[in-house]
């Protein structure tokens, strides 16, 4: 049997009665969680970046302004969540990203 065909039972209780159901074939294949990585900044929707205010080299705090990502019609300041050194700028004022993209790269 290969593993498309495979069918799990899953058994619970909601007070005294007992239940089984299967695990459905899309909650088997998803993607196994990823903590996100604090020296990563990324982008938490598509946008486009309106400025960066941040060097490579330069050491930041949590207060410093990285850069500004628009998004609906909104103007986000994207902040560090922990302080460091830049190690890479991966974008630049203008430029389109995606959900998830990494803007910012810290050491």
């Amino acid at each position: 049997m290969n593993k498309r065909n495979q069918v799990q039972l899953v058994g619970f209780t909601v007070g005294e009665e007992i239940y089984q159901t299967t695990i459905p074939a899309k909650y088997q294949n998803r993607k196994p969680y990823q903590a996100p990585n604090p020296k990563m900044i990324t982008s938490f929707m598509p946008g486009t970046i309106q400025e960066v205010y941040v060097s490579e080299g330069e050491k930041i705090g949590t207060t410093t302004r990285l850069c500004i990502l628009e998004a609906m019609k909104m103007k986000n300041i994207i902040f560090s969540q922990e302080g460091g050194i830049i190690k890479k700028i991966n974008v630049k004022p203008g430029q389109l990203v995606p959900k998830g993209c990494v803007l910012v790269e810290l050491v």
